[in-house]
C-alpha cells in the first residue's frame, strides 16, 4: 500500500466518523437548550468547528425518530420573524441516554491512559 491513498483514506473514515457522530451532537445542541432546527444546524456546525455540517433533512428525520421513541419533544412557540415554530428539547429519558452514553463512550477519552495515547 503507498502513501498515496492516505489522503482519500482519512477522508473516508472521516466521512464515517461524522455520520456516527450526529445524534451525539444533535444531543449537545439540545442539551445546550431547546432549539429549532435551523439553531441546531448552527450549533453543530459552530461547536464542531465547521467539521460537521448536516442537512436540515437530516436533521428532521432523526428528530421525528428520536420524536417517535420519546427521547426528544418539541413546543410550538413563536419564531423570531414569520410562523410560529418547533423548538425541540430532550426529554428526561433524552437526557439520561446522553448522560449515560457519555459515561460510556466519551469520559474514556480523559483517562489517563487514553489521553496518553492521544498525545504520542
Amino acid at each position: 500500500m503507498t502513501k498515496d491513498i492516505l489522503p482519500d483514506l482519512l477522508s473516508s473514515w472521516e466521512e464515517t466518523y461524522k455520520k456516527g457522530q450526529l445524534t451525539l451532537w444533535i444531543f449537545l445542541a439540545l442539551k445546550d437548550g431547546s432549539k429549532y432546527v435551523d439553531e441546531i444546524k448552527e450549533f453543530i456546525e459552530r461547536k464542531s468547528k465547521n467539521t460537521i455540517s448536516c442537512e436540515e433533512q437530516s436533521l428532521y428525520r432523526n428528530l421525528r425518530k428520536y420524536k417517535h421513541i420519546d427521547i426528544v419533544s418539541f413546543a410550538i412557540k413563536k419564531g423570531n420573524k414569520g410562523p410560529n415554530r418547533k423548538y425541540y428539547f430532550l426529554t428526561d429519558m433524552g437526557t439520561e441516554l446522553l448522560e449515560k452514553f457519555i459515561e460510556r463512550n466519551i469520559k474514556l477519552f480523559f483517562s489517563t491512559e487514553i489521553n496518553n495515547l492521544l498525545k504520542k
